[in-house]
């Protein structure tokens, strides 16, 4: 019996300490950060420049580097809309991500395979649109808030002729009600259209039973989030390719 009880398998505790394995390593990096971080400043030259002079406005005007992004989203959005909705839409979407992940896996350890769909969700709205506007912001920007390539010299007296328009003008509309019917109508059509897309995707890579064990209330909420999200890389190829500069014209709001 004695014999039958050595040879009988212990259960595998796979779980590792927090501390001191993962702090330790954590606390590693952030040195290894720290110190590189530490050499490059004192390589690269970029002294103080002198006290701020109230009649001389600098050219361009830059917001500090992790700043960019919003002052770059004020080109294609009005700054209530900028600066204050999309932000706090941002907050909201990171805060509500606890109660609307139904995935088990994950938890603890990294795994692509597992979070996927996740894990490029992220990859999209923080590096391909938050990130790719602070570099657009930093080395695309010149005076004048016009855009340069990075080998181009930065003219001071650049002078671009724009001729910015609101869509219901660009496609006809000049009475302002049917101009805003217009807008409402289209702004209606895009979430419509977004989320009906983001459902039938779903149901094609997860299938109806995720969907079912999801609920309506979770799902609502991400579809509406992952719409507002796609609809910043939309508003910028409007302004961009078109030089559409409002959707919706009203006396209180633009969009």
């Amino acid at each position: 019996m004695a014999e039958v009880a050595r040879e009988k398998k212990l259960p595998v505790d796979d779980k590792v300490h927090t501390w001191p394995h993962l702090v330790r390593m954590e606390f590693l990096c952030a040195l290894f950060v720290l110190v590189g971080l530490t050499l490059w400043a004192l390589v690269v030259d970029a002294p103080l420049e002198e006290a701020a002079n109230p009649t001389r406005t600098p050219n361009p005007s830059k917001a500090p580097w992790y700043f960019l992004g919003l002052q770059e989203m004020l080109v294609y959005f009005d700054p209530w809309h900028a600066g204050v909705v999309l932000p706090s839409l941002i907050i909201v979407g990171l805060m509500v991500v606890p109660f609307i992940d139904i995935n088990p896996k994950g938890n603890g350890y990294y795994c692509f395979k597992d979070r996927k769909w996740e894990i490029l969700t992220f990859v999209f709205g923080f590096h391909i649109l938050w990130v790719s506007m602070i570099i657009i912001g930093t080395f695309f920007r010149g005076p004048g808030w016009n855009l340069f390539w990075p080998w181009q010299k930065w003219d001071p007296h650049k002078v671009v002729a724009l001729t910015n328009v609101d869509l219901p003008y660009l496609v006809g509309f000049r009475n302002y009600w049917w101009s805003a019917v217009f807008s409402l109508v289209m702004i209606g059509g895009y979430f419509v259209a977004a989320i009906s897309g983001f459902y039938l995707f779903v149901l094609k890579i997860k299938g109806k039973e995720f969907l079912e064990r999801w609920g309506m209330v979770r799902f609502s909420i991400v579809a509406a989030l992952i719409a507002l999200m796609f609809s910043l890389p939309a508003k910028m190829a409007l302004r961009l390719l078109f030089n559409v500069k409002y959707v919706l014209v009203t006396p209180w709001i633009n969009i």
